[in-house]
């Protein structure tokens, strides 16, 4: 992924947080709560999640492309809502890079 279309996103997410409830969906979730984006975020998950298995059935993959970005915009909204940025995933996924991945679970499951 583009990190410009991120960066771009995220400006886009944080002017709508700005507005008024009634004219962005961004700020009426943010209005709402905390509760109210992860229920979205929960929502898009499973979406998500259907959408592979019928993309695995049918070999199409567009809705599963569909539902994915349905998840990831709100998983940043989710974000922004906690003061936190594409960015911070972006910095934690780089920092992972030349660690195994049963390294890192290992690590986490030591903590």
């Amino acid at each position: 992924m583009s990190t410009d279309v991120l960066a771009k996103l995220t400006e886009v997410l944080e002017a709508r947080r700005q507005s008024s409830p009634e004219e962005s969906y961004v700020s009426s979730l943010h209005h709402k709560g905390l509760n109210k984006i992860l229920e979205k975020v929960g929502e898009e998950s499973i979406e998500t999640i259907l959408a592979a298995r019928d993309a695995e059935v049918s070999g199409k993959t567009d809705k599963l492309i569909y539902e994915t970005a349905d998840l990831w915009f709100h998983s940043l909204v989710m974000l922004s809502h906690l003061g936190e940025s594409a960015q911070s995933v972006l910095d934690e996924l780089e920092r992972r890079f030349d660690l195994s991945g049963l390294v890192e679970k290992a690590r986490r499951d030591q903590n």
